[in-house]
């Protein structure tokens, strides 16, 4: 089976959502990493503060059939075609992957089935 890796950097205040819109795609378990957001554009600046936006990088590990129905759900769901949206999606393939959970495998075998 081959896999892809598919990063989904959200507002935090999306992160829940996002979890179960992947979920209710297909997707299993994922990596959550928090971090800040620093663009193009100048930052708030409230009493000498930089008012930065704190995110959330959801990294989900799928076979790559699965992938781009996870994605279409992500982006439809957080409205990622919107010019004033902060959050993006990407995915990379993997040509090597180890320490998979069986039962994660076995769920994802499921889902492919359906999916042909």
């Amino acid at each position: 089976m081959k896999f892809t890796a598919l990063l989904a950097i959200i507002p935090d205040s999306q992160e829940e959502k996002a979890i179960a819109v992947a979920k209710e795609a297909g997707a299993g378990g994922a990596t959550i990493v928090h971090g800040k957001n620093i663009g193009l554009k100048e930052k708030k600046v409230f009493f000498g503060l930089t008012l930065e936006e704190n995110v959330s990088i959801l990294l989900f590990i799928l076979p790559r059939r699965l992938s781009m129905k996870v994605m279409r759900a992500l982006r439809a769901e957080l409205d990622m075609d919107n010019p004033d949206t902060t959050a993006m999606a990407l995915t990379m393939p993997l040509s090597h992957v180890a320490g998979l959970d069986n039962e994660e495998l076995h769920h994802f075998e499921q889902d492919i089935k359906h999916i042909l």
